[in-house]
């Protein structure tokens, strides 16, 4: 593990914006690699993109459509053997060895590392090393994005509405593990959206997840869903209780819009320890069920006033119970609202039939391959709104 730690001190000397190139270098020198490529998942979730490219990208890589795509998918390692083309220029000649390992931080899909070796030179053991590395360079680049936009524009293949950057820099990332679950989330149109968001945070003892819809479109709606995140997250972070952390941020946003604009929420508090749940339904977002094969919509939640609505509303926690092999799903009024071209609505039927269809993916998955049905119901029509799925799989504790 000599080469592992050495790799290790030189991915944490180089400067923020030269990683790639240092991976490149390391790895040259101690795994004699031919070639090394960091590639990084856009928005949609759709695409590989080279970094050292940027901000002039070379060619896409498909996520759904390609090696490096196959290791990102799975969240496994993928080796090709006998210089296999078809990666993005990632082919090593013949005999060589192409392996594809996935770079996530906590269960968040950064993107893929892809690194070329000699037959001679690949061995178990230089997987195993090559896979901590891949991971220690995912931490690297997260402490790096504080000092640098370079991986911020390799997740782009169009530019974002300032709305969409918005919303974006709010996001605590698009998926997180514990033992205790499996969290994923995503927003569509992915480089237009307008005021939805999601929004989590852990501790020893217990996960917070709150889904809001801003009303309104653009910079306007942006502007309102950041001043209640920011407003949920000050109170969460002072220590308040569920119920008053709404409360603030309904006083926040009132003060603000003075009832002119509003916000939908779902607020949930999740015990580690024993999967009871605090809820708190002020809005639109829904909350369905996959149990035992079964497929339900939560629909014993007292549906309260959205947050900003009228002055000084007050709000009640209801308890909820969460088994271990639950999988929740939270959909914004963008989902289930959707029309098809000819003005068929999304229907509750079609969101438990895709929930079913995607019971076999993990819950970073999920939320894409609903919307990509979603898009199909739609059709050509342009979106009315954006949409937010949100995937939860409870394990809970032994």
């Amino acid at each position: 593990m000599d080469r592992y730690a050495a790799v290790g001190r030189t991915l944490r000397g180089a400067a923020p914006h030269e990683l790639p190139q240092a991976a490149r270098k390391a790895l040259t020198e101690h795994f004699t690699a031919t070639q090394v490529e960091l590639l990084m998942a856009d928005y949609a979730m759709t695409i590989l993109q080279p970094v050292p490219a940027l901000p002039y990208t070379t060619e896409r890589i498909p996520v759904h459509a390609s090696a490096p795509g196959r290791a990102f998918g799975a969240q496994e390692p993928y080796v090709e053997s006998g210089g296999a083309g078809g990666t993005g220029g990632l082919g090593g000649g013949s005999g060589a060895v192409v392996i594809h390992l996935p770079v996530t931080v906590r269960g968040d899909r950064l993107g893929v590392l892809s690194v070329t070796l000699p037959p001679e030179t690949y061995s178990p053991q230089a997987l195993r090393e090559l896979v901590l590395i891949a991971e220690a360079l995912g931490h690297e680049i997260v402490v790096a994005e504080r000092d640098t936009d370079l991986y911020v524009q390799a997740r782009r293949v169009e530019r974002l509405t300032l709305a969409a950057e918005m919303q974006w820099q709010l996001l605590p990332g698009r998926s997180c593990s514990r033992r205790e679950y499996d969290l994923g989330g995503h927003l569509e149109p992915a480089y237009a959206v307008f005021g939805d968001n999601f929004d989590w945070s852990t501790s020893a003892d217990h996960l917070t997840l709150t889904i809001s819809n801003g009303m309104g479109q653009g910079i306007s709606a942006a502007l309102l869903t950041n001043l209640t995140v920011h407003a949920l997250r000050n109170a969460r972070r002072a220590g308040l209780g569920l119920a008053d952390q709404a409360c603030l941020a309904d006083q926040a946003v009132y003060g603000q819009y003075r009832g002119a604009a509003h916000v939908s929420a779902l607020l949930l508090r999740f015990d580690l320890a024993t999967g009871a749940v605090r809820v708190i339904d002020a809005g639109s977002p829904k909350v369905w069920r996959l149990r035992s094969g079964k497929v339900e919509q939560i629909t014993g939640l007292e549906a309260q006033l959205p947050l900003g609505m009228f002055e000084d509303s007050l709000y009640t926690e209801q308890p909820f119970q969460v088994l271990p092999g639950d999988r929740l799903l939270f959909v914004s009024d963008g989902v289930y609202d959707v029309a098809s071209p000819a003005g068929e609505r999304y229907s509750e039927r079609e969101l438990a039939r895709a929930l079913t269809s995607t019971r076999l993916l993990p819950p970073a998955e999920v939320p894409r391959a609903v919307l990509g049905e979603l898009a199909g119901h739609r059709g050509e029509t342009r979106a009315e709104d954006d949409a937010t799925v949100v995937c939860l799989d409870w394990h809970g504790r032994p």
